[in-house]
């Protein structure tokens, strides 16, 4: 909409300001982050008139969780309508990217709010969407919203996978990148669904991999930039970094929120539609594997399960005390606010490294 109100800068030249990119970024971070922080009361207590005893506790956890019952989930709604709203405003109505990406955003974050909904009616926090229900519905999401990502791609670039680190290296998947791109964005969904387990955990790693990306969509959306960086040139890139910080600014707000001791968990309905997103992201830019190296926290936790899992299936014994990783730090006697911190500071780290992948080409 903001964008629109730059035609009618030839009656008020000060409106040709809604024309930069850069500017409705930056209009769209504020918005979120505003509009988020202004409905969170709001929504807490209307989550809290409605739960009642609110996301159920696993007892085999942490102690210290024990305490957190009572807490509302759900959460994540703030970060879907403020984002949204702010995207609303800020960027143009006709970029294919931004819809498509909004898609996954907000379908992911309904299987999650379902998944939220049951947990919530049956009291049990195993209660939901049957898993393998859950993942058929997003590979069909992500099946849909990867061909139309294609369909939207440089001929040149459709099936190809970029390699970090290095310039001249394409690899073209062809048919295989198909099944390919659905697994980031499935994947992605779900390593920050598990890693979404402490006050303020997943939301800060979140708002760094969407930062991350940000600078990437665009500079891929510039002819100039990505030629410099050697990196592919996507038409129309720029808008799905507006989108991207609608996404930091409506996380940043929920934040607020989350802190610990949590007022409001972003339960499913959330730590699905932001991992969902990210995954799509990156296909989106053509940087699947920067995903891997910027949200190496959300590859770290999903592998701790799995090889607990699996080590408990073939031998009878658990590797770590407790998984996801974080829940074993905290048997390990870590507090909760020093594990967050921690995984905070590696988040930032990890975020610096993948950008430097954009030079060191």
């Amino acid at each position: 909409m903001l964008f629109y109100l730059s035609r009618l800068s030839d009656f008020l030249g000060v409106l040709n300001v809604f024309k930069y990119q850069t500017f409705r970024m930056g209009c769209a971070l504020t918005i979120a982050f505003f509009l988020t922080l202004w409905m969170g009361p709001r929504i807490i207590r209307w989550l809290k008139s409605k739960e009642g005893e609110g996301q159920p506790i696993r007892e085999c956890g942490p102690q210290t969780h024990l305490a957190k019952k009572g807490t509302p989930t759900m959460g994540g709604l703030m970060i879907l309508l403020g984002a949204t709203t702010a995207s609303f405003l800020c960027n143009t109505w006709t970029n294919p990217y931004v819809w498509i990406l909004l898609a996954i955003f907000w379908g992911f974050g309904l299987i999650g709010g379902v998944d939220d909904y049951l947990k919530l009616t049956h009291h049990n926090s195993s209660k939901g969407v049957p898993g393998r229900t859950r993942l058929l519905i997003e590979f069909t999401l992500a099946l849909f919203a990867c061909l139309g990502m294609i369909h939207l791609a440089d001929a040149s670039m459709q099936t190809t996978l970029t390699i970090p680190f290095f310039k001249n290296i394409l690899i073209d998947l062809s048919y295989f990148y198909i099944p390919f791109a659905m697994f980031v964005m499935v994947g992605a969904a779900n390593s920050v669904n598990l890693t979404d387990g402490l006050d303020g955990l997943v939301s800060f790693p979140v708002i760094m991999c969407t930062l991350v990306f940000t600078v990437i969509a665009y500079v891929s959306g510039r002819v100039d930039y990505s030629e410099y960086l050697q990196i592919a040139y996507i038409p129309g890139a720029g808008e799905i970094a507006i989108l991207c910080c609608a996404i930091i600014g409506g996380t940043l707000g929920f934040l607020w929120y989350n802190a610990h001791p949590a007022q409001v968990f972003m339960g499913d309905t959330g730590s699905l539609a932001l991992g969902g997103f990210l995954g799509a992201l990156s296909v989106a830019t053509k940087h699947e594997i920067i995903l891997a190296i910027a949200g190496a926290i959300f590859v770290v936790e999903a592998l701790s399960v799995i090889i607990q899992v699996g080590s408990f299936k073939l031998r009878g014994k658990r590797v770590f005390l407790m998984a996801p990783i974080h829940h074993h730090f905290e048997k390990m006697g870590w507090s909760e606010t020093t594990v967050v911190t921690r995984f905070w500071i590696i988040a930032i780290m990890l975020a610096l490294m993948a950008l430097a992948t954009l030079k060191l080409r």
